[in-house]
């Protein structure tokens, strides 16, 4: 009886497929190459498809809609899924697939490379292979990254360096899994969430995220806000927002009415929680208008998240809110608030 699991590779381009080229690396190779230079994965049956080949600096909105469709499409077919992508945006990717494909019951992996999976020193070979490793045993199920031997929760990766194998960490949260010579050591177990598979299809690209500097001025809201419905404030320390800039934002709002605009707080800082209330300038917020905060999330997530939740019609600031702060795949602390 064969009980090779059944993997569908999809490749997307990134530096793992990139080729040297006159105008500097670029993705040219095909998924067969790719897999030609991997060792036999003997307990596994995989399968390549290619729906783009791109450098990840490129992917938007668009390219979350197809891998979601083309998993969507291949589900019932196949054990796991491994994504090949670049590294520059693979942290939005695994968020995005995180809120538009969940309550999962098999495996979805995001992988990348430093460096062409041809070279002769390159991480690409183990981070594919550990991934293919990952798909295949044991009862694992949701969206993560496998990056340099650590398995991440899709909604907690974050690429912390630009050249180094160990590009990617994880964000306050604890790696799921450690990946040495083959073998899977589980941190943490799988949670099922209990409710059926859901695929979304839609999400708005109606989101801004801006990052304060000191003596910034307020005349940027108003724009923004005009062309966007959702704003993420990138400000300093625990979340608080400079005087002048609340008191801009708080005029603009008054513009809209309470369920047209969603601010949300956020800080530059990467680690630990944001917390509004904790100084004057952040209390100051209270009551005036109404907005979220990032808490723990990362950046990524909150952008991504509130991308899904705006493409979802017809929500009221209170159904949004409370999708805001509802724990999916491991993407806030659920005691935190």
């Amino acid at each position: 009886m064969d009980t090779k699991k059944k993997i569908l590779l999809i490749t997307t381009g990134g530096t793992i497929a990139s080729d040297i080229t006159d105008d500097g690396l670029a993705p040219k190779l095909s998924p067969e190459e790719m897999v030609s230079f991997l060792p036999d994965m003997e307990d596994c049956e995989l399968t390549t498809l290619p729906i783009c080949n791109i450098d990840s600096t490129n992917v938007t909105s668009a390219e979350w809609k197809l891998i979601v469709k083309t998993i969507e499409n291949h589900y019932q077919q196949y054990d796991g899924f491994v994504i090949a992508h670049g590294t520059d945006t693979m942290a939005y990717t695994a968020c995005a697939i995180s809120y538009l494909i969940q309550n999962l019951d098999k495996p979805i992996v995001i992988t990348g490379a430093q460096k062409p999976i041809h070279f002769d020193s390159t991480d690409a070979r183990r981070n594919l292979s550990d991934s293919i490793t990952y798909a295949c045993r044991g009862k694992m199920t949701g969206v993560v990254i496998i990056f340099d031997g650590e398995v991440i929760a899709g909604t907690r990766g974050k690429k912390m360096k630009t050249k180094s194998y160990h590009a990617f960490s994880s964000i306050n949260y604890p790696y799921l899994a450690k990946i040495q010579d083959h073998k899977i050591i589980r941190y943490m177990s799988c949670r099922e969430s209990g409710e059926p598979l859901k695929f979304y299809h839609q999400i708005s690209d109606k989101v801004f995220l801006l990052k304060l500097t000191p003596g910034m001025s307020g005349d940027i809201l108003e724009p923004l806000l005009a062309k966007y419905d959702c704003l993420i404030l990138e400000s300093f320390g625990v979340g608080g927002l400079p005087d002048k800039l609340s008191e801009e934002l708080k005029w603009v709002l008054k513009k809209y009415g309470r369920d047209e605009k969603i601010i949300i707080i956020a800080t530059q800082v990467i680690e630990e929680e944001s917390d509004v209330s904790t100084y004057a300038v952040g209390r100051s917020l209270n009551g005036a208008i109404n907005y979220l905060e990032k808490l723990d999330m990362t950046l990524e997530a909150v952008l991504t998240k509130m991308m899904w939740i705006l493409g979802i019609e017809g929500l009221s600031w209170e159904e949004q809110e409370r999708l805001f702060y509802k724990s999916i795949n491991h993407d806030i602390t659920e005691d935190i608030f």
